[in-house]
């Protein structure tokens, strides 16, 4: 069985973090691809969050990508048995926009803004892995809204936005091993298609 794992950047771009990421789900089975954003493969560093944040949402935003990654996902699905997704904050926001896609499982990680696209239902297991805080929005009110979905489960763990990234000032250790142990077990849920053959 071979499967694909697409990685959606935060607002710093395809950075350590990021690369770090796929590492962690690469094996023989599994290929991983970082997607930039960013059409000069830029990156931030952390002390420019807010020069990053205002990049993101003056020359990206959530809209114009979500045609070119449709094409890359559904074009994947023709030579994977299985297509997955996984996005970082502005990357889990688009992820979670791309989660009507004919994929076999999406994890969202701190997507603040997905709370402005509550009118999508994800068509495949998805995971959206929340912090304790957010300094602009009520996490709670978000995961209460997630919870009554039907393909999601919402996960939630002691931290603010960035709690998952060792270089990040927000870093919480045993938050970030939680949370990759509940991604790394999400990525080997059985899909009820009769695409896995079995234990690995």
């Amino acid at each position: 069985m071979k499967r694909k794992i697409f990685i959606l950047h935060e607002i710093y771009g395809v950075n350590d973090f990021i690369k770090m990421q796929a590492e962690a789900y690469s094996n023989a089975n599994t290929t991983v691809e970082c997607i930039s954003l960013y059409l000069d493969n830029r990156i931030f560093p952390y002390e420019q969050e807010q020069q990053a944040y205002t990049y993101f949402i003056n020359e990206i935003g959530f809209d114009a990508p979500l045609e070119q990654l449709t094409e890359k996902i559904l074009e994947a699905r023709s030579y994977y048995d299985e297509v997955l997704l996984i996005g970082f904050s502005v990357g889990a926001t688009l992820a979670w926009r791309l989660s009507t896609l004919p994929l076999q499982g999406i994890v969202c990680v701190y997507g603040s803004r997905i709370r402005q696209y509550l009118d999508v239902i994800p068509s495949c297991p998805t995971l959206v892995i929340l912090p304790s805080h957010e300094k602009s929005f009520n996490v709670h009110e978000l995961k209460e809204a997630l919870d009554i979905l039907p393909s999601v489960h919402t996960k939630q763990y002691l931290g603010r936005h960035g709690f998952m990234d060792c270089n990040n000032s927000n870093y919480c250790y045993e938050s970030y091993l939680q949370a990759q142990a509940e991604i790394s077990q999400f990525f080997e849920i059985k899909h009820p298609g009769g695409l896995h053959d079995g234990p690995k």
